[in-house]
């Protein structure tokens, strides 16, 4: 009976991504490109389910649930047929006799590249951490050519944590620091904004159970005693949207655990709750807060529109507090469309993702002196956006400097900066940046680059260009002196 459960359940993940698939991309592709994906599909199914057959997890459920889990986040999040059907193999060329080359016959170069890109190295020379290392670098490398590589790595760690109950503690542990460390801030500067809370809510839950647990409690509790009361908020919501004709969908949304959540809970459904409305379009966000505003009282200092200037991340919504009778209200209005983009970030429909930042980025961790420099990616999944003295916006990662600020307009500029005029006022070139500061930066005709600047700099151009200057620098000056020896 449980074989019958799990071959019913497997077949109804098979069916769903399929119809995701044809939904989301049926439209674009040719009769002939579709069939040929479903075929494709049909047989990544059928090859992974027959090459982890024998495999079970250490919660002793079929293997090939995993990765059919795996594919079913990458179909839900937009993901198109080569990442599904990468999905559905990404453990066959590391876990059973399947070549890469034999996945590359039969599904083609992309799917291989992808595959490839989710495979740890193997090496029976090298040390568990030099392969941990090796690993990533490999990641890393294939993420500058692709970035599905890593939205792929995301779905593997979110199925990893949801069913990690049944490994070794120790091992629960290492899994969880390093998905604080590296994936968290990865999904941020994908824009994956909700990906990245669950990876953190289960990577804290592990860490700190107890917390959690109590979290969980409070939080059950607040739910249950608000739940009439928000019902009846959302019914006078809607009521009111309905009477000035406007088509609006209304969300409940929880904050899942995180430590700073934890410290708030005190405070009940303002810290914990927010309601978040999605309309058809931006002119309809702005009519949905101002009636918002006509039915509940606004807080002061509590209004932040975030679908003219996008937040960090790329996050675009409308943001306000009401007061509802006893409980002060958080609500987020966006639209459909973008409400899909903060869901999905870079895989989000209608949106392009501009890969330069991140190939920097990457390339950075390939050349720095640790494999993964995680306050580096940390500073970079976070933005901030200032002005040059024209008023031109300009959008830099978080901990910025001015010189950070003049190598991200150019070269040139950053290795003839001199100081700079921030707001008005005179600073040094170390100077941290805050969204919203104007800046002009003062050149002098000497270039006066220095190797404390490696200090003040943090963005992978800024500091590419001032190594690349010392050493130019100091062979230019071996150079000389070679060139004095030789005529003394």
């Amino acid at each position: 009976m449980s074989r019958k459960n799990d071959d019913a359940q497997m077949q109804r993940l098979v069916n769903e991504i399929a119809e995701l698939l044809v939904t989301h991309h049926g439209g674009s592709l040719s009769e002939a490109s579709l069939d040929r994906g479903i075929e494709h599909l049909q047989q990544a199914v059928q090859l992974a389910r027959t090459s982890h057959a024998q495999q079970v997890r250490k919660s002793g459920e079929p293997y090939f649930f995993h990765p059919l889990r795996v594919a079913h986040l990458a179909a839900r999040h937009w993901m198109g047929f080569p990442s599904i059907i990468a999905a559905l193999l990404h453990d066959v060329v590391e876990d059973t006799p399947v070549s890469l080359e034999e996945v590359s016959r039969t599904f083609g170069a992309e799917v291989a590249l992808l595959v490839n890109g989710l495979t740890k190295v193997d090496d029976d020379n090298l040390s568990r951490e030099a392969l941990k290392e090796e690993t990533y670098r490999k990641t890393t490398l294939l993420a500058i050519e692709d970035i599905r590589v890593v939205c792929l790595k995301l779905w593997d760690r979110l199925d990893n944590l949801r069913t990690i109950s049944a490994l070794k503690a120790e091992k629960q542990i290492l899994i969880a620091e390093e998905t604080r460390t590296i994936y968290v801030p990865l999904a941020k500067h994908l824009g994956m904004g909700e990906v990245a809370e669950e990876l953190e809510a289960l990577a804290l839950q592990v860490l700190y159970p107890r917390r959690a647990a109590r979290y969980q409690r409070v939080l059950d509790e607040i739910r249950r005693q608000s739940e009439s009361s928000l019902k009846h908020i959302r019914a006078d919501i809607k009521s009111e949207f309905n009477r000035n004709h406007l088509n609006a969908v209304l969300n409940d949304h929880w904050r899942t655990f995180s430590l700073e959540a934890a410290m708030r809970m005190t405070r009940g459904v303002a810290s914990l709750y927010s309601l978040n409305i999605l309309v058809d379009s931006t002119m309809d966000a702005y009519v949905a807060l101002g009636l918002l505003h006509r039915l509940y009282q606004p807080i002061t200092g509590k209004l932040r529109d975030h679908l003219s200037t996008p937040s960090q991340h790329g996050y675009q919504a409308i943001k306000t507090t009401v007061q509802c009778g006893e409980y002060r209200l958080r609500v987020q209005i966006t639209t459909h469309k973008l409400g899909r983009f903060n869901q999905s970030g870079v895989l989000a429909p209608g949106f392009e993702f501009s890969k330069e930042n991140f190939a920097e980025l990457m390339h950075s961790l390939q050349e720095g002196e640790s494999v993964f420099d995680t306050e580096r990616l940390r500073l970079a999944s976070a933005s901030i956006r200032v002005y040059t003295p024209l008023g031109q916006p300009w959008v830099l990662p978080e901990g910025s400097s001015v010189l950070d600020f003049a190598f991200s307009i150019h070269e040139d500029l950053g290795l003839h900066a001199f100081r700079a005029r921030v707001n008005g006022q005179t600073c040094l070139l170390k100077q941290r940046l805050m969204d919203g500061d104007q800046v002009k930066v003062e050149t002098t005709e000497e270039s006066a680059v220095l190797p404390r600047w490696l200090d003040w700099a943090v963005t992978p151009r800024a500091r590419n260009s001032i190594r690349r200057y010392l050493r130019n620098e100091v062979k230019r000056k071996r150079a000389q002196e070679k060139n004095h020896e030789e005529e003394s």
